[in-house]
Order: C-alpha cells, then sequence, then structure tokens
C-alpha cells in the first residue's frame, strides 16, 4: 500500500497559487511567452525569499525560466555579506541566471525614494542585459495596506491610493509583477520555515527614522485594535476599487483625447469646451495625459488644478510654466509647448 504525500503547508499553497496565478495571466496577456526568464527581485527578506522559492517551482511548470537579481545598496555594513549570502540561497533553489548588483544610492526625494530608484534601476538593467520581459517583486497585501496608508496621511489623490498593481506594464523596460499582493507578510514568513530556507531581517524595517516602519509598528496595530482585526485586507480592498475605478477614468480620458486633442509643430493642445463639457476628475486626466503623452512630465496635482484654472476659471491670465513645458489659454485651445 503506497504512503500517504505528505500535506503541502498551507503557507507554501497560498504563496504557489499566488505566482501560479500571475504568470499564467502575464502569459496570457503575452508579457511572457514560453521560454522566457522570469525574474525575482531578491534582497533575502521573508517575503522576497518565499517569493524566490515558489517561483523556482511554478516557473518551470509553465515552460519558463527562472532567474534572481539581488541589489546590493551599500548602505549598512555587512551589506556585501547579506547579498552575497541571498544569491546562495537563490542558486540553491535551482534559480538561474543569479546577478548580484551594487547600486549607489543618491538623495533625491529622500532615503526611501533614492534606494528604491537606485533599485529599479539596477534591476532594469539587469533584466535587458538577461532578455527578462518580467521581474517579480515580494510586495506582500501589508506592504499595499501601508501604502494605502501613507498616501492617505499625505493626502495624495486616487491614482496614489490604488497602491501597487499585480501586473505592470511599463513604456520601456521589463513589466513588474506582485503576485503576493494578496499575501499577508506572516504567510511568507511561514512559508520560508516550511521551505528550510532562512530569511534575513533587515534592521531598517524596524527604524522608526522611517514613516513606512512607524505605520507599520505604530499606526496600524493600534487601528487593529481599536477597530477589530481585518484592517489591512480592509486597506487592500479599497486600493483594488480605487484601482479599478483610476483604470476606467483613464480609458475614457484616452478616447476622449482622440477627439479634444489637435497636434502641431509647437505642441499639443485641447478643446476648451471639450474639457468644460467633462467632470473634473476626467478634464485634469485629459491634461495629464497630454502633458506627459507629448512631454514625457507627469504634472502633480497642484499643478494639473494650475493648468484646468486656465480652462475654468480664466480672466486673461498669462502663460503657466510646467517643468519643461508651458501651458496657455489660446483662444478657444488649452495650448502646451516646451518651454524654451
Amino acid at each position: 500500500m503506497n504512503a500517504p504525500r505528505p500535506r503541502l503547508d498551507p503557507a507554501v499553497a497560498e504563496t504557489r497559487r499566488a505566482v501560479r496565478g500571475l504568470l499564467a495571466q502575464a502569459l496570457a496577456d503575452a508579457v511572457l511567452r514560453p521560454g522566457d526568464l522570469v525574474t525575482v527581485a531578491l534582497s533575502g527578506g521573508a517575503d522576497s525569499l518565499a517569493l524566490a522559492a515558489v517561483t523556482a517551482f511554478e516557473a518551470p511548470k509553465q515552460d519558463l525560466r527562472a532567474g534572481a537579481v539581488v541589489v546590493d545598496h551599500a548602505l549598512q555594513s555587512g551589506s556585501e555579506a547579506v547579498a552575497g549570502r541571498a544569491s546562495r540561497q537563490a542558486s540553491a533553489l535551482g534559480l538561474d541566471p543569479v546577478t548580484v548588483r551594487r547600486v549607489a544610492v543618491g538623495s533625491d526625494g529622500g532615503p526611501e525614494a533614492a534606494a528604491r530608484e537606485a533599485r529599479h534601476a539596477a534591476v532594469a538593467e539587469v533584466a535587458a542585459a538577461t532578455g527578462s520581459p518580467l521581474v517579480l517583486f515580494g510586495h506582500t497585501l501589508d506592504d499595499q495596506a501601508e501604502t494605502v496608508l501613507l498616501g492617505l496621511l499625505r493626502g495624495s489623490g486616487p491614482d496614489a491610493l490604488s497602491g501597487m498593481t499585480p501586473l505592470t506594464r511599463r513604456s520601456s523596460g521589463p513589466a513588474y509583477g506582485r503576485p503576493l499582493l494578496g499575501v499577508r507578510r506572516h504567510t511568507t514568513r511561514q512559508a520560508c520555515v516550511a521551505a528550510g530556507t532562512a530569511p534575513w531581517d533587515d534592521p531598517q524595517n524596524d527604524d522608526p527614522a522611517f514613516a513606512r516602519v512607524r505605520v507599520r509598528s505604530a499606526l496600524l496595530p493600534v487601528l487593529e485594535r481599536e477597530l477589530g482585526a481585518g484592517v489591512p485586507e480592509a486597506l487592500a480592498r479599497t486600493a483594488e476599487q480605487l484601482r479599478e475605478d483610476a483604470e476606467a477614468l483613464d480609458h475614457f480620458a484616452e478616447e476622449l483625447a482622440e477627439d479634444l486633442a489637435e497636434h502641431s509643430e509647437a505642441g499639443i493642445s485641447l478643446s476648451v469646451a471639450g474639457l468644460l463639457a467633462n467632470p473634473a476628475a476626467l478634464r485634469q486626466r485629459l491634461v495629464r495625459l497630454a502633458v506627459e503623452g507629448e512631454f514625457g512630465v507627469t504634472l502633480s496635482r497642484t499643478q494639473t488644478l494650475e493648468v484646468c484654472r486656465l480652462v475654468t476659471d480664466w480672466h486673461g491670465q498669462g502663460p503657466i510654466d510646467l517643468p519643461g513645458v508651458t501651458a496657455s489659454r489660446d483662444g478657444d485651445r488649452l495650448a502646451f509647448s516646451a518651454a524654451s
């Protein structure tokens, strides 16, 4: 009589389902083709290590290869050893190729933003060098909840509150996948225990100097204590709903832009009457879409509202200077041109 098969740990099963689903979606959306290389962005922490183990298991089942990139930010003593340990763990899991990239982190936008920018640049370079069309990140449901709370506290708009997307196509470079956005952080840690892998605990994850750490260690526990369990899940659901709304508004804006926009040698213009005929949310998206599509400049909400006043509250005021772009009212057109 055959011995019963060992029961699969629930945490491993949950993470496998999540990665399997995202890889299937990427194949269906032609982000990936059979035989392609999927690259895991691996820090050595529990989230990315669980992701690496599961991707090594799931990718070959969908005729895909799995590799990893380890970014050494060189911000802490011993970071080189941490990166080396993570790369050895990746190789032991069967990931190939495994690339370690040491980066120099600047200071623009604060330490977290600067580290993220350096990391993403390094990841994109490695993906280009290895021909990988998809990079997977280990962001979890807890990360999503923290992102939404930070957005609320900063007064961000619905785009920011939409949080991170599971699968993001980018204008250049690899697509980004975040298959664990529906998985709790404690589940990834349990998956590591079940797989016999030892994650690295980044001391910066406990440093209250970072706003995200304060949200994680102080604010969220208070909310759960006062409001009951399930706050992170509720915040993640909110992000998903807002993301669906934002995608719908973007879709309508893109369709409207074809009728309202006129291209010229100087730049692009939009019909004032057409902008006025639409709700503020669509009007603002049309303005941002025109500027980003024509000049590659992303306007802030403050800048967008200032430009929209040329439509809704124009009394003959002159041009508005934006980063690399000038916005002006030209009769019945809202015109954008490259700054001289």
